[in-house]
């Protein structure tokens, strides 16, 4: 009695057609997991691809239909956006280090998939814990639920829909390079936003949080506005994947042999690391039975700082003022994001009244900060003395709101 109970419930959830929005009482649509932009069934992408038009509305979306290694080579850009939603994201050697580049130039790569490529993981210092549910119960759905993350949003209320439940979570992340941005109705972290080199890496392992059907209940939009909250909507341009949401498993080209698949956990790389290391141990002090004593190595030194300054060397050395200017109105306005939870994509005088009034800084400090920032911003070029000014008054700000 429960599961038919169960069955009418998601019959009724999700016979719907995107197109008219008119229930479809002869048919179960297709649940598979596609997540395609032109599919209008309830795991497919025609919601999010048109949604994130609307919040992109200042570009164009460039579909890319072959692999990243592919993609890479007419992609000159140091400032887009590459979307990928897929249920598995398998990649090539070739293709995982391509994306690796065009996010280190200083691009922000944006995936959502169940499964993501187990090297480009853990090149991120991530790994994914899936979710033990089985998948074909019905007993086992129920409502579940996703949320964004109390340090980074004001607004963490529940989106929820009916279904099988949202489990997967990073198992690990480095906490040093990585924010989390979203969690499960656990509080497990499914979301998260990495920095690498001159980029960002957004990583979302719930694609079915990005389908028709979730999208589409109540006000479950809003999920997807917030999950792009960090990213600038100003990106060069913004590249929408349409190749490996149609990719279920890797193909003979991306498979790895024994020895990579081997290398590919760190148990087992470990362990045959291990082996090996005695082995050669055997062979060249097999007759000796006592070994000389190892030098203890001293622990590691936070290079943080001597790294930070010698960066700023180099950017000095170039004298590349507009570049430095540009980087440091970046960190100011994520700085503002962050603190106050206020857009500084438009700066009016509603904004600059409530920056002031959270901060604690005089509005008159608070407007002349900004005015400099707009005048530098469209400035062609920026001389010593401006670029001390801005950091002046940055500080100002700091220290004031302190």
């Amino acid at each position: 009695m429960r599961i038919a109970v169960l069955y009418c419930t998601l019959f009724a959830a999700l016979t719907w057609s995107v197109s008219s929005c008119t229930p479809d009482k002869k048919t179960l649509p297709n649940l598979k997991e596609t997540f395609s932009k032109k599919d209008k069934n309830p795991f497919g992408g025609y919601i999010v691809f048109n949604q994130l038009q609307q919040v992109f509305y200042h570009n164009n979306f460039y579909v890319q239909k072959q692999s990243f290694e592919a993609s890479w080579q007419d992609i000159t850009d140091t400032a887009a956006l590459y979307i990928s939603v897929s249920k598995n994201l398998y990649l090539s050697e070739a293709a995982q280090k391509a994306m690796l580049n065009y996010v280190s130039n200083g691009n922000t790569l944006f995936i959502s998939s169940e499964n993501i490529d187990s090297t480009l993981m853990d090149s991120l210092g991530c790994k994914v814990a899936h979710s033990l549910v089985k998948m074909d119960y019905l007993e086992n759905m129920r409502y579940t639920a996703v949320r964004m993350d109390s340090g980074s949003y004001y607004n963490i209320v529940p989106y929820t829909y009916f279904y099988y439940p949202f489990t997967n979570h990073f198992a690990r992340y480095d906490s040093t390079v990585t924010n989390v941005l979203g969690t499960n109705e656990r509080g497990e972290a499914n979301y998260v936003e990495i920095f690498y080199g001159r980029g960002r890496v957004y990583l979302h392992c719930e694609p079915r949080a990005l389908s028709n059907y979730f999208l589409l209940q109540k006000q479950n939009y809003f999920y997807l506005q917030n999950l792009f909250t960090f990213v600038s909507r100003t990106p060069d341009h913004i590249y929408w994947d349409d190749y490996y949401n149609k990719r279920n498993r890797p193909s003979a080209k991306d498979s790895k042999n024994a020895f990579q698949l081997l290398l590919q956990y760190p148990a087992t790389a470990g362990a045959f690391w291990l082996v090996l290391s005695l082995l050669l141990l055997y062979i060249l002090f097999g007759g000796k039975r006592r070994q000389r004593i190892v030098e203890a190595i001293p622990p590691n030194v936070n290079t943080t700082v001597a790294f930070t300054e010698t960066i700023g060397r180099l950017y000095l050395q170039k004298k590349d003022n507009h570049n430095i200017a540009a980087k440091m109105i970046m960190y100011f306005q994520e700085h503002i994001r962050k603190q106050y939870f206020l857009n500084t994509s438009h700066v009016t005088d509603d904004f600059i009244t409530s920056l002031s009034r959270k901060s604690d800084v005089p509005k008159e400090t608070t407007e002349g900060l900004f005015k400099l920032i707009s005048e530098l911003q469209e400035a062609p070029e920026i001389s010593d003395e401006q670029l001390l000014l801005l950091n002046r008054k940055i500080e100002i700000f700091y220290k004031k709101n302190q």
